[in-house]
């Protein structure tokens, strides 16, 4: 029986294990970076211990810091969660030496599955279909391997997952950049950059089995899951089950996966994964490890996957709950990202004034109001899950609940998600791996709100946005007259020339939005110049009660740190209020590249006074283990060159310059 756990894991993952552990009168012992001090699942644990360092490579990925803490703790066994250290054949043995019961696989699964070069080969082996391939060693030849394997290709971390290490090549002359690209990634992730070159097929289904092995011998299916909308290889909308399998392929599916998990002796949790095709289907890897996704399969099967992973490794067998399940109902999971859609998923920084999340819902998360959401490892705020009896019920119960949520404080990916759900497309179950190719990001996200402004007169001039701006600028001037502390008694809005309006303005990404409105007898409100049928009906610091042609509703406002975050049935925008004087000294000289995020600078690719050329890399930075090159915006010299490899920069920090 294990008496205490210790979760080698951080954020979302490390509080679900832990509440699961908990509910089976199980102890709990968190690891923690320097970064991850103040975090939830921190104080979630019964006990932490303090992992120094914040790069994954000096705290997570160190299994011999973990094994001390488990020692130091009295801990008897290790949940790894998922990334890091949960697919690692090494630790779990080093574990096993330690008398530490390893919660997963046994090492030799875990080694056979942990090379994805290796894993194909054994599931050729056994009959499972697999996608021609072929791996990369130093001194290849890059360009006779890549015609063999055929384009389109996929370069792929050999150790890892989750997206990175990852390059789609078309064209063979880009295929040295990917890999070199791909080995430094997987490298800086999973501390090893093996990659290797695989057959891409374009825009297949993503569908992955799960299955649960005992140690007694017994492997079974819990179904599939659809996880084929995805961004930069990673998924972000999952559900269960697909809307593209039906009975027969559902068996054929969990057969092979059945298959897979006995080849290797599998024991505990796990999922294989297959890209879906008109020609059949084709073995992608096995997940020696619990997915992200994994609640989909729980809400439809009604059974907590981490209870049975515990279980298993306990020496259980395989309950009539795990042999009889059934699907009841549909579940789909979206994926919160801490990113800039627009701006092409860059991850986002900063910290989350608020994060609450609406409606009957499941929301695993790894954050609370108030954490930081720093530059170190992944960019994923939590998962929402929405359970219905059909697909149709699910997806419009999760949209309303990401609608509705209020995320303050930093840039996520909530309204692509909205829009997604509410896609025709997608509501009618044909997606694919290119769904966002054939949509654009930037677009669904704003689909629903433009359809919301367009249906309605008075908002069709100034947009959702410029409504807002209003109920901003109403609250604020609340906020401003229960703060004096003089005149208390003095009406809201009141001034001494009674026709001069208050005047305030905001920015929205680029555009600017000016405010003017009088309060009392004669109230005038005019956004951008242009005067609106509003009738002020409540207004406080945080709420503002507001009819706007004929329409009514409520606004809530929540003011930090100079920004207020808005959200109404109208959505959700974020203003900048513009101060009344500037400082010129804060101007940046023309040229001035600045940088998209915070991260590290990995490699500088040019020197001061080098003359450079419209689009070429000059600067490649490093965030929440990802790629991002700075390149030069037109033809010129570069005159400063301010960054070198290894500093930390901020956002919106000067990194060079070029005078043209």
């Amino acid at each position: 029986m294990i008496g205490k756990l210790l979760v080698a894991n951080r954020g979302e993952i490390a509080e679900r294990v832990m509440r699961t552990a908990h509910a089976l009168g199980i102890s709990t012992v968190a690891v923690f970076s320097d970064a991850d001090a103040d975090a939830p699942f921190v104080a979630l644990a019964d006990e932490a211990v303090r992992l120094p360092g914040v790069a994954p490579t000096d705290t997570y990925l160190r299994g011999d810091l973990v094994i001390a803490a488990a020692r130091a703790t009295g801990a008897d066994a290790v949940h790894p969660g998922y990334g890091f250290l949960s697919e690692n054949a090494g630790f779990a043995r080093d574990c096993a030496a330690a008398g530490l019961v390893f919660v997963g696989p046994p090492p030799g699964a875990i080694a056979a599955m942990g090379s994805k070069i290796e894993a194909k080969a054994l599931m050729d082996a056994a009959g499972v279909p697999v996608l021609p391939g072929a791996t990369v060693s130093d001194g290849v030849d890059l360009a006779a391997l890549g015609e063999r394997v055929g384009f389109p290709l996929l370069v792929k971390a050999a150790f890892g997952g989750g997206g990175r290490g990852m390059r789609a090549v078309h064209d063979p002359a880009a295929l040295a950049e990917a890999v070199d690209g791909a080995r430094r990634e997987a490298a800086s992730a999973f501390g090893d950059g093996t990659v290797f070159l695989e057959r891409y097929v374009v825009d297949p289904r993503h569908v992955e089995v799960q299955i649960l092995g005992d140690t007694h011998g017994a492997v079974v299916h819990l179904f599939e899951r659809e996880c084929s909308i995805q961004r930069r290889h990673q998924k972000i909308v999952e559900e269960c089950p697909s809307p593209a399998v039906d009975d027969a392929l559902r068996g054929s599916l969990g057969a092979a996966a059945v298959a897979a998990g006995k080849a290797i002796g599998y024991v505990g949790a796990g999922t294989v994964e297959f890209v879906l095709f008109d020609g059949g289907f084709a073995f992608l890897e096995v997940n020696t490890r619990l997915q992200v996704e994994h609640p989909v399969t729980e809400l439809v099967t009604g059974l907590d996957l981490v209870e049975q992973q515990l279980r298993i490794a306990e020496g259980e067998p395989l309950g009539p709950d795990v042999i009889d399940a059934r699907i009841t109902g549909h579940a789909i999971e979206a994926r919160l990202y801490a990113e800039d859609v627009p701006a092409g998923f860059l991850p986002a920084t900063g910290t989350l004034h608020r994060f609450a999340v609406p409606g009957e819902v499941r929301v695993d998360s790894g954050v609370a109001d108030g954490s930081v959401v720093g530059p170190h490892y992944d960019p994923m705020l939590a998962k929402v899950i929405a359970h219905g009896p059909n697909r149709a019920a699910a997806a419009r119960r999760l949209a309303r609940a990401l609608a509705g949520a209020r995320l303050h404080g930093v840039t996520t990916n909530r309204d692509l998600l909205v829009g997604i759900l509410r896609e025709p497309e997608f509501l009618a179950g044909v997606t694919d791996t290119g769904y966002l190719t054939r949509h654009d990001p930037t677009e669904l996200q704003q689909g629903h709100l433009h359809a919301i402004s367009l249906r309605e007169g008075g908002l069709a001039a100034i947009g959702v946005t410029g409504v807002h701006a209003v109920a901003a600028a109403l609250a604020a001037q609340a906020g401003n007259r229960a703060a004096a502390p003089v005149l208390g008694a003095m009406p809201s809005g009141w001034r001494n020339v009674a026709t001069a309006p208050h005047r305030v303005a905001y920015t929205v990404g680029e555009r600017t939005v000016d405010v003017a409105y009088r309060l009392g007898r004669d109230p005038l409100v005019e956004v951008d110049g242009t005067p609106l049928p509003v009738r002020l009906l409540c207004a406080t610091p945080e709420h503002v009660d507001l009819e706007v042609d004929g329409v009514r509703r409520g606004v809530d406002v929540h003011r930090a740190a100079g920004v207020a975050y808005v959200d109404s049935a109208l959505g959700s925008t974020v203003l900048a209020e513009v101060p009344r004087f500037t400082d010129p000294a804060a101007a940046q000289r023309p040229g001035s590249l600045l940088a998209p995020m915070p991260g590290g600078v990995v490699r500088v690719l040019a020197a001061q006074g080098d003359a450079v050329t419209a689009g070429q890399a000059l600067i490649v930075l490093e965030a929440m283990k990802m790629e991002h090159t700075v390149s030069a915006p037109a033809d010129g010299v570069l005159t400063e060159l301010r960054v070198a490899e290894r500093d930390q920069v901020d956002t919106g920090q000067v990194l060079a310059v070029v005078a043209g």
